[in-house]
């Protein structure tokens, strides 16, 4: 995912925070934010200590959500800032796992349409 994609600087995570309405599930928390001028969606992924002790697991479950993300980058909603917050819950996930729960996190959040019916197995 390039870097335009990627909310990174700790004013722009504050202010999806603060403005940003959320939604949830058991394994994550999404934050979302209107930005009309923006030409395509962005996002922040946080995964805190409490989900992996070690950055072994943290930086797995990150590169679990961005490959999900590219993966649907088609089918979310441009002009957005969002954030993805995992939860300890996820912190076993295996990529199949990630999927079925972002993707429900996702649409919860209006960000698509519907659920894809195609999940493929890793």
């Amino acid at each position: 995912m390039r870097k335009s994609y990627r909310v990174k600087s700790e004013m722009d995570f504050q202010r999806v925070f603060k403005a940003g309405n959320s939604v949830a599930n058991r394994a994550f928390v999404v934050y979302r934010i209107t930005r009309p001028e923006n030409t395509h969606f962005r996002v922040g992924i946080s995964v805190g200590k409490k989900v992996g002790h070690t950055a072994v697991v943290r930086n797995r479950l990150k590169r679990y959500i961005r490959a999900v993300l590219t993966d649907n980058k088609q089918r979310l909603a441009p002009h957005t800032d969002f954030l993805v917050i995992a939860r300890p819950y996820a912190r076993d996930f295996r990529m199949a796992e990630v999927r079925k729960n972002l993707l429900h996190a996702l649409f919860l959040a209006n960000m698509i349409e519907e659920i894809p019916d195609k999940v493929e197995e890793d």
